[in-house]
Order: C-alpha cells, then structure tokens, then sequence
C-alpha cells in the first residue's frame, strides 16, 4: 500500500522456487489417489513410491497448492531433490574448497592453534542434522552450539596449540545447548 509499483521485465529472469512447499506432498498423494487402502497401481502399471510423493510432482499441483498461475508460468521446468543422506551430509561438511570444517580451522589457524574434528564427532554431527532433519544448512548451527565456546576461549589460553574436537565433547556442548530442545522430526 502507499507505495508505487514498479514493472519489471521478467523476460531474461531465471525463476528458480525451493523448500517452501511444505504439505505439498498431500496435494500429490489427493491426485494420484494414494490414500486408499490397499495396493493402487499407476495409470500405466508401475507402482507409486508413496516415501517419495515428490517425484510425482505436476504444475497442476503446484497451482492446486496455491501458486498463482502467472507465476507457475514461469516454471517451465518442476525438479525434485532427493534427501540428503549422512554421506553426503560428511561431504558437505569437509571435501569442498571452503568447508565448513576448513572455515573452522583457518579461524583457529589465525590464532597459531592446530584444530580438528575426529571422525566420531564429524558422524555425530551429521547424525544430529539427519535426525532433527536440518539438512545442510542445519549444520553450521549444529557445529557453532559446539564450538562456540571453544573459540573465544582458546585463544586466549597461550599454552593450547592443538585442539581436536571428540564426540563426547561434541555431546556435551550440543546437550548443553538449545538445539537439543528440539523435537525429532
């Protein structure tokens, strides 16, 4: 309101919408009629896969959902991603050039402290994004509830110049943190 509209030529825009059609999943299973009790096969015999609706997904459904058709017009294409598993998760967390992990200890390495993560405490991390289901993102939140304290204490404690993170460590900070309050999906 009060405000003037401007125009925008959306001719060479690349419309690209993700993760926020939560419950769409309802849409797909009302249209493909996988409600019903019993074994119901698709229109041409194959069998629907009711754990992964999503890859089912039709513009009619994202209209039915609530997205106004002008917009959907500019949807050419509609893609489902598949879950992220631990193993992917793990690769996130420490083989790209700019790694979470590797952000970490490039922050401790400007202290002079050698820093690290054991393999157990990387699992559990991971484990803990999968299990409140946070996904890649959830990761960062998961290792600063962890860390946090480690970095603004260690670098002013001169005798440390190695650290390595372990799973109990790991545990305790985690549980001592608010991200522990929430409720497994």
């Amino acid at each position: 309101p009060e405000q003037k509209l401007l125009k925008v030529d959306t001719k060479n825009i690349l419309f690209i919408c993700g993760g926020s059609f939560d419950g769409i999943d309802k849409v797909i299973s009302r249209r493909l009629n996988t409600s019903v009790v019993g074994f119901k096969k698709g229109k041409d015999g194959e069998e629907i896969d009711k754990d992964n609706l999503l890859q089912y997904i039709t513009h009619q459904d994202v209209k039915a959902f609530g997205l106004i058709p002008e917009l959907i017009g500019r949807l050419p294409v509609l893609a489902h991603l598949e879950e992220l598993d631990k193993e992917a998760l793990t690769n996130i967390l420490t083989k790209p050039k700019n790694a979470l992990l590797k952000q970490y200890k490039k922050l401790f390495a400007l202290e002079g402290i050698t820093f690290d993560f054991d393999k157990a405490a990387i699992d559990f991390i991971v484990g803990k994004a999968l299990e409140y289901k946070l996904g890649a993102r959830g990761l960062r939140s998961i290792c600063e509830a962890i860390i946090t304290d480690a970095m603004y204490e260690l670098p002013s404690k001169t005798d440390v110049k190695e650290y390595i993170i372990t799973e109990a460590y790991a545990k305790q900070k985690l549980s001592k943190s608010k991200l522990s309050k929430l409720k497994v999906a």
